[in-house]
């Protein structure tokens, strides 16, 4: 077997999703392509990556450390893949970003940045998306990371990186996960647990508004892990994106996702700043990072698809 970028990513997408289908809609594939990659991934190392259930996957100790080694083997493609593009540049650059940003999409991006730009300081400011606004505007801070699609300021301009799907969570064995689509109707006759963070409550209430049917909110919180652990032991249900999830919880109960009858608008997450500001170049750079990273997401999953 030759192997390749396309065996590390489909393993890496089922370790982090617990489910091969779940990694199958991710990579927009057959979910015999990502079983067919990870038993020739296995077959080439020797050893089981995953232990498999009805539920679903779970690392083995090998398959811990492979993973580990996996995300060094992309990073290092991805830097390699930036070396041609890179700018020399130097100085600071104030960033706002909101909560679910700084928490499930900046990280890495920090890490790969000090590598690519290691002339340039950023400063992360944790802001609600008002003050991200009225920061921009006010010349507080250079340039934004935030939910695009919560960005209502006319004066503000905005470029959308990802588009993460929202889905049903459920704790494991939930009679709606044997169903393959699930209704508002169904969802409606359960307990809810209504995330509060980043205006999660009056984006959740915007789709909701567009069905006959109200969710029956058991509980609200602004925490994200709280929501995880609550939906993991049986406390209710909610619905998330994809961006923020994650099969186990704190306790390391499992948590499932269920596909809706309807289509509901995706949590966008990008580039926010004021229209009518001249881009440094330490803002230009930034924002082709990112741009660069998007076009590296793209060429690879089509590569490896």
């Amino acid at each position: 077997m030759s192997f390749n970028l396309r065996h590390l990513k489909y393993f890496i997408a089922t370790a982090e999703l617990g489910q091969v289908s779940r990694a199958a809609i991710e990579l927009s594939i057959s979910q015999s392509a990502v079983t067919t990659a990870i038993k020739e991934l296995e077959k080439t190392l020797g050893a089981d990556l995953f232990v498999r259930s009805t539920s679903g996957v779970e690392l083995t100790d090998i398959g811990r450390r492979f993973l580990s080694s996996s995300y060094e083997i992309l990073s290092k493609v991805e830097e390699a893949l930036l070396i041609p593009a890179s700018p020399r540049i130097a100085g600071a650059l104030s960033v706002a970003a909101s909560y679910t940003v700084i928490g499930y999409f900046l990280p890495a991006h920090m890490e790969r940045l000090s590598r690519t730009l290691p002339g340039l300081e950023l400063r992360i400011h944790e802001m609600t998306r008002e003050t991200i606004e009225e920061g921009l505007i006010a010349g507080r801070f250079d340039i934004g990371v935030a939910l695009t699609s919560n960005i209502t300021n006319p004066e503000i301009a905005s470029e959308t990186l990802i588009s993460s799907t929202r889905r049903l969570w459920t704790p494991s064995h939930h009679k709606l996960t044997e169903r393959e689509k699930v209704t508002f109707d169904d969802v409606a006759n359960e307990p809810y647990v209504m995330l509060t963070v980043d205006e999660a409550a009056h984006t959740t209430m915007r789709y909701w508004s567009k069905t006959p049917f109200q969710p029956r909110v058991r509980l609200r919180t602004s925490s994200i892990e709280a929501v995880r652990s609550l939906v993991a032991n049986g406390h209710g249900i909610t619905i998330l994106s994809d961006m923020v999830y994650r099969p186990w919880s704190l306790e390391g109960r499992r948590l499932e996702t269920v596909d809706l009858d309807v289509r509901i608008p995706p949590m966008e997450v990008g580039l926010v700043w004021r229209k009518d500001v001249e881009f440094t170049p330490a803002m230009a750079a930034f924002r082709d990072y990112f741009r660069t990273q998007v076009r590296i997401s793209q060429t690879t999953s089509h590569r490896v698809a």
